[in-house]
């Protein structure tokens, strides 16, 4: 009995060794078959990343450009606020010393005015 458990042991560990041979066997040739498509997917695949990566790069580019134009548009933005400043205040300061001028040259008139009426009047006195 013992003899006849042993070999129905062997002819299952046979079978099953031939089992997995057939799957090796068939895997193999599946992958042989297989491998022109696995070429091409790979191909497209790797074309797919470099197109991804190209639009990366252009999006990138668009974004430092339009970064870079609205830096520049703030700046002028900026020189153009700085100049209307600039000429305001050069505008109050001129206005400021014209008004000054002209307080100093009425109370230099009527410095004169005031010295000729006591001009005059020591003249008459006289």
């Amino acid at each position: 009995m013992k003899n006849a458990r042993n070999k129905d042991l062997a002819d299952r560990n046979t079978a099953s060794a031939d089992a997995k041979a057939a799957l090796l066997a068939a895997y193999r040739t599946a992958k042989t078959a297989a491998e022109p498509d696995r070429l091409a997917r790979q191909a497209e695949r790797t074309a797919n990343a470099a197109a991804r990566e190209e639009r990366r790069l252009e999006r990138e580019r668009v974004k430092l450009e339009e970064r870079t134009r609205a830096e520049t548009e703030a700046a002028e933005r900026h020189a153009a606020a700085e100049a209307a400043a600039t000429a305001e205040i050069e505008a109050r300061e001129g206005a400021e010393k014209a008004r000054i001028s002209r307080v100093i040259e009425d109370e230099a008139e009527r410095k004169a005015k005031r010295d000729q009426r006591y001009a005059d009047r020591k003249a008459r006195q006289a």
